[in-house]
């Protein structure tokens, strides 16, 4: 029914491709993790455990930092630099 292109420990893990993605955009528009922060209503520090991965971060903050980002929920992986989501790091 499904063709499979890759198996789950060939593909990158979720987490780490989404914080990926909000760290190269953060970077790309200038941000700093304290600036995001404040336009996102979210604390640096909830930065930080988003682009490290951190597996305890809250969804609905991370749509709200997605938001500020220009990066559509639904769309952020498709958007995600190409390096990071052939599994290379930026």
């Amino acid at each position: 029914m499904f063709e499979r292109t890759e198996t789950v420990a060939e593909a990158e893990p979720f987490p780490q491709l989404l914080a990926g993605t909000i760290r190269a955009r953060r970077k790309e528009l200038g941000l700093t993790q304290i600036e995001l922060g404040l336009l996102a209503n979210v604390s640096a520090s909830f930065l930080n455990d988003v682009e490290s991965a951190k597996p305890s971060v809250a969804l609905d903050r991370v749509i709200r930092v997605l938001d500020v980002l220009g990066l559509e929920p639904q769309l952020a992986l498709k958007q995600a630099p190409r390096a990071l989501r052939e599994g290379r790091a930026t």
